[in-house]
């Protein structure tokens, strides 16, 4: 089975790779590496079954002749980031929404068994009932958020006229290590690790009191590669199920990355960022998928992956 994994030289795109290279497959990961580092891919390269290509999904050209003969197509490529979307949503558009028509027309054109699209969570806005059902009429709340929800609608529509089969996980911040501390968007929890690694206190923007649901990457690697073997079209999410306020993170941080004697910092609260997020994953377990990783459990590898780094 060939697979393509678009941004696999990303965060979540790599343990993707990993993991269908263990279950026999042969992989091609194409990344432009603009937020993409070869370094995730080191015990990857070099594999008989692993080929790199240094490219954009901007490019149809490229991902027509790339996805030759692929069976499936794990499209993880995007710009990332809700502050991002909103300095400069023109990039953002031009990436996650023309990019993944890109890379629908050319999985089209190829005759590919199954597109799995990495959606967001953003697109359920700041709609207050809890949790998020798929069916909810999306509020998105940043260009970041519009641009992932107009890719779901491209993936239906691909779906329904050119009989494409496409599934869309929307994602629940996804967590792990090898997430990036020293971006200027980087996720929660590397920023909070490695400031309490460093001595400094986590930096929560507002009163800390909005919530979140954490979703250990491997549990996504898995619900990823269930979506394309299953039978199942539409849209899912893909969380753990349980919420957590950023309080309670940054003091599970400080817990464990060993800064007891630090205090967390507040600043004023940003635009474009939801109060409140927690999936039902109901309808995902229908095609198998179960979170196996408890957030401490998570906390814990990824600290221990910030200590070897350092």
């Amino acid at each position: 089975m060939k697979a393509i994994i678009t941004g696999g030289a990303g965060f979540i795109g790599s343990y993707i790779a990993e993991e269908l290279i263990k279950r026999g497959y042969r992989v091609v990961i194409i990344d432009n590496l603009s937020t993409g580092r070869l370094s995730n891919l080191e015990l990857i390269l070099g594999n008989k079954d692993a080929d790199f290509i240094q490219g954009s999904i901007t490019n149809l050209q490229l991902l027509r002749k790339v996805f030759s003969r692929a069976d499936y197509v794990f499209h993880q490529a995007a710009l990332p980031s809700v502050p991002r979307s909103i300095k400069n949503p023109r990039a953002s558009h031009i990436t996650n929404a023309t990019g993944t028509l890109n890379v629908l027309m050319a999985a089209r054109d190829n005759g590919v068994k199954k597109v799995v699209f990495a959606s967001s969570s953003s697109v359920y806005g700041d709609t207050p009932t809890l949790p998020k059902v798929e069916d909810m009429v999306p509020n998105p709340q940043s260009p970041y958020a519009v641009t992932k929800l107009a890719a779901e609608y491209y993936c239906r529509v691909f779906e329904r006229v050119y009989g494409l089969k496409t599934i869309c996980l929307r994602y629940f911040n996804v967590y792990g290590p090898r997430q990036d501390p020293g971006s200027t968007y980087a996720a929660v929890i590397p920023l909070f690790i490695s400031s309490v690694i460093m001595g400094k206190p986590p930096v929560i923007f507002g009163n800390g009191e909005q919530t979140r649901d954490f979703t250990y990457v491997k549990d996504v690697v898995e619900a990823n590669i269930l979506g394309a073997e299953s039978n199942a079209s539409g849209v899912f999410n893909i969380g753990s199920g349980v919420r957590v306020t950023i309080n309670h993170l940054a003091e599970l941080v400080i817990e464990l990355a060993g800064g007891k004697m630090l205090k967390i910092a507040y600043r004023d609260a940003r635009p474009g960022d939801v109060l409140h997020s927690l999936a039902s994953i109901t309808r995902a377990a229908a095609f198998g998928y179960r979170p196996k990783y408890k957030l401490k459990q998570g906390l814990q590898e990824v600290v221990n992956q910030f200590h070897k780094s350092t």
